[in-house]
């Protein structure tokens, strides 16, 4: 008994650093997210543009700067869409608003519902690209074989930094869900 008693006894500070790393590493885990927010925010590298609300004033257009942008789009590999821009570059005035748009088609048989997820580069251009309008905000519902032109409404803040004379839009479409007719049909 004396020596089942050693053995606990021994075992105890094993436990216990076992538990304290179980706990750390949850921890690590659930701080994760956070701390590469902040990590991305401090060195500027994030890429994601600024999805506040744009305040278009028509005195803050600078007439003397033009930036080009270009516009992109991916496909997940194998993914049944037709997805692209209308037009691939455009050259803009900060402070001004422009709209143009990207077409999409579904290529199956099969109601889809897709999702458009964007990205600026360089990322030091992303908080400076505002959208008023964007597919993007929304997931788009597809019928099958069904094709449409999506409004991208969009401005560069004035107060972009001047060594950035282009910046690429690119945007990943993807499927969020995908429903066959007959099951939609039986649902409904």
């Amino acid at each position: 008994m004396n020596q089942s008693g050693q053995k606990t006894s021994a075992n105890k500070p094993l436990v216990i650093k076992l538990v304290v790393l179980t706990v750390a590493m949850f921890g690590f885990g659930f701080l994760l997210v956070p701390i590469y927010d902040i990590f991305c925010d401090i060195l500027g590298i994030d890429g994601r543009p600024d999805n506040t609300a744009a305040i278009i004033n028509s005195e803050s257009v600078d007439e003397d700067r033009l930036i080009t942008i270009e516009f992109m789009a991916a496909l997940n590999e194998y993914a049944p869409w037709e997805f692209r821009p209308a037009v691939v570059s455009m050259k803009v005035h900060p402070g001004k608003l422009y709209r143009t748009s990207y077409f999409a088609k579904n290529l199956t048989d099969r109601h889809l519902t897709g999702q458009a997820v964007p990205s600026v580069t360089p990322s030091q251009a992303a908080r400076h690209f505002r959208k008023t309008e964007c597919f993007c905000f929304t997931s788009q519902e597809f019928e099958p074989n069904s094709s449409r032109d999506m409004t991208l409404q969009f401005m560069v803040d004035p107060d972009i930094p001047d060594y950035i004379d282009r910046l690429t839009l690119s945007y990943t479409f993807f499927i969020k869900q995908q429903v066959a007719l007959e099951d939609s049909r039986a649902e409904g």
